[in-house]
């Protein structure tokens, strides 16, 4: 058996791996392309094969695709959604802009299976003619980045983030009574609950979350419809709405036709603001990774408040050494992504007239930012913010030398002589109340009472 079979295209012939379901366009690309070895995502390629489906099944009820093809095409198009031909998708993200090399790696695929399962007699069904009729690379490429990105951030992410949103909520519930040094600049400042604290960074994850709900409101205008410039040539009229009402019913999301198809096709700007949205996310995650690592620091000469559960042996010479490896790993899917909206940013900006020439690299980097937070949050709700310990005896002297307790006292002996105490207190290494007894007429009990730094978190005046 040969290795390869003889494949035509309008260019001429290709020779093609034998066992290959894509056809000559495809494989010009692939060796057009030799670049990263990176090629589409699951997510991806599983919204294509969608649009495909969706696509052959409007063009049938509209009557402008025979009812048998049109059948064919779905199931062949629903095998790619569900990854029967992932393998097959072979196109190197970096391509043609419009994608319409892996438009075609799709239609090629699609068309082969498809008339491997039909039974009528109107065959053979072609990748341009039937697969992608009523479509264009330039319309079907930006909907698949909408559709996949949806997909991901509504099935993936923001289950995600509730879970971590969550988590965070219950242990600071957990942890309501325990009061801990509470730092501005680094340095020591007035207390905080960590229930107050992790308060904070709960609310990070809810605005995020509300960040996402909001840009997906643009994400879910489609494209579709708008073929080749936007204005609809070679498609029925209605073929947009009726695709996205389809897509709709068949995914319970609420997609629509885009309000203006030259908004949609020319530019990016959805995946954009998403992608931008992404990156506050990525943010607020960083500062909440690097707090639990500065929490957990030492254990004897950093900060030694929380015991992180120790995962995994932390150096190859120092032997018992254990290091905070979820926090590292949720910062660099930060920086990452933070990363990623840089690119999509640059990509956003080549809208060329009718078209965006950056598709495909907008479509990796946008999904791989929406998977990789999807996962690392799970993974440091679930590893580090569930099981972590908190060292209540340390917490507790650290809190009674804090010399910013004397803030508390301002009311009632101004600041100046509070500043005195707070001097005394940090050169000699003792606690507030002891050196406050020293220095002001108050009885024990009204500094007691003043100096509770439990009292403190709850705000007011110490009276």
């Amino acid at each position: 058996m040969s290795e390869y079979r003889i494949e035509n295209d309008s260019m001429g012939e290709v020779k093609v791996p034998a066992n290959a379901y894509y056809g000559a366009q495809t494989q010009r690309a692939f060796e057009n392309f030799p670049i990263s070895n990176i090629t589409f995502s699951r997510e991806f390629i599983s919204a294509l094969g969608r649009v495909k489906s969706v696509a052959a099944k409007v063009n049938a009820s509209l009557g402008l695709l025979d009812s048998g093809i049109s059948d064919a095409i779905q199931k062949a198009a629903n095998e790619v959604a569900d990854g029967s031909f992932d393998s097959d998708f072979v196109v190197d993200i970096f391509q043609t802009g419009s994608g319409t090399s892996t438009n075609m790696n799709a239609n090629e695929i699609i068309a082969r299976r498809a008339n491997e399962l039909y039974e009528g007699s109107g065959g053979p069904i072609h990748p341009n003619d039937h697969v992608n009729f009523g479509q264009s690379s330039n319309d079907v490429i930006p909907t698949t980045i909408r559709v996949a990105a949806v997909l991901s951030t509504r099935g993936e992410l923001i289950p995600a983030l509730k879970k971590l949103h969550t988590t965070l909520l219950r242990k600071g519930e957990e942890l309501s009574e325990v009061v801990k040094t509470g730092r501005t600049h680094l340095m020591d400042a007035m207390p905080v609950t960590i229930e107050q604290e992790f308060s904070g960074y709960a609310r990070q994850i809810e605005l995020g979350i509300e960040r996402l709900e909001s840009a997906l409101v643009r994400m879910q205008e489609l494209p579709q419809g708008g073929t080749a410039v936007g204005t609809g040539i070679n498609t029925d009229p209605s073929f947009g709405e009726k695709f996205a009402a389809e897509l709709s019913d068949q995914t319970d999301l609420e997609f629509t036709e885009a309000s203006n198809h030259f908004e949609a096709q020319a530019t990016v700007d959805a995946p954009v603001e998403l992608s931008g949205q992404l990156k506050t996310i990525a943010v607020g995650l960083m500062k909440i990774g690097n707090d639990f690592r500065w929490m957990n620091s030492g254990p004897n000469s950093g900060l030694g408040e929380i015991e992180l559960k120790a995962q995994q042996p932390g150096s190859s010479i120092m032997p018992g050494k254990v290091n905070p490896v979820i926090e590292e790993s949720l910062t660099m899917v930060s920086a990452q992504v933070i990363g990623n909206d840089s690119v999509i940013t640059v990509a956003g900006q080549a809208g060329n007239f009718e078209l965006n020439v950056m598709l495909p690299v907008v479509a990796h980097n946008l999904l791989e930012s929406i998977r990789i937070i999807g996962n690392a949050v799970s993974n440091f709700a679930e590893r580090s913010v569930k099981s972590f310990t908190v060292k209540e005896e340390q917490i507790k002297k650290m809190v009674g030398k804090n010399p910013i307790l004397v803030t508390a006292l301002n009311p009632l002996i101004g600041y100046d002589n509070a500043a005195k105490i707070a001097k005394k207190a940090y050169a000699e290494n003792r606690a507030v109340l002891d050196v406050a007894k020293e220095m002001t007429d108050l009885s024990e009990e009204e500094l007691r009472k003043a100096l509770n730094p439990l009292n403190m978190t709850k705000g007011g005046f110490m009276d």
